[in-house]
């Protein structure tokens, strides 16, 4: 077992709680907004953590979405995951996005928005070459191993009345991921 990193967290508002791991062995820490905040179908805003940090050389810490606010509000980050650089000393701060298509989502102050994992990384120098060196993977990507439904071949065509039903399944398939949990389901600790 390794021990600890010790980060170094100024508190911007003095009352936000400190980041806190909710279970043994939970990779993320919780932040919270320190502002209330209520978010219409398909608006974004940025709200404030209340804590700074000073990070050792070698780490960064990357803000993640809370799997529970996906699942039960539609809630995700803008720009998932937040990179918080060693380097920087200022306020963290995160960028929400309600894609629930028809509720609204309110934020109270010192609610849980995100979480937030610390981790050790590479400094690389960078090598230019004529020819990278060939691997069983090539340059296929973009959804070269398969796995989705795009990929497949087409179903026989159906009668207009169907037509018309499936295509209007297909396009809400195509902006909505069933998650097989809705809103009264606990999720707390996601």
């Amino acid at each position: 077992m390794r021990d600890d990193v010790e980060v170094l967290l100024r508190r911007v508002d003095p009352e936000v709680p400190l980041p806190s791991y909710q279970h043994p062995g939970d990779a993320g820490c919780d932040l919270v907004t320190t502002r209330s905040a209520e978010l219409a179908p398909g608006e974004r805003t940025v709200l404030p953590t209340g804590i700074a940090l000073a990070l050792p050389d070698g780490y960064a810490a990357f803000v993640h979405p809370r799997s529970g606010l996906a699942a039960r509000c539609g809630v995700s980050l803008v720009n998932a995951p937040g990179t918080v650089d060693a380097g920087y000393r200022g306020e963290i701060k995160v960028i929400v996005a309600n894609l629930d298509p028809r509720e609204s989502v309110r934020f109270e102050r010192f609610d849980r928005i995100a979480q937030l994992v610390v981790q050790q990384v590479e400094k690389v120098r960078f090598q230019e070459v004529d020819r990278l060196p060939d691997s069983e993977r090539a340059a296929g990507g973009f959804g070269s191993t398969g796995g989705h439904a795009a990929g497949r071949p087409a179903v026989p065509a159906a009668s207009p009345e169907e037509s018309a039903s499936t295509q209007q399944t297909a396009a809400q398939q195509k902006h909505y991921v069933a998650v097989g949990a809705d809103r009264a389901s606990d999720l707390r600790g996601q």
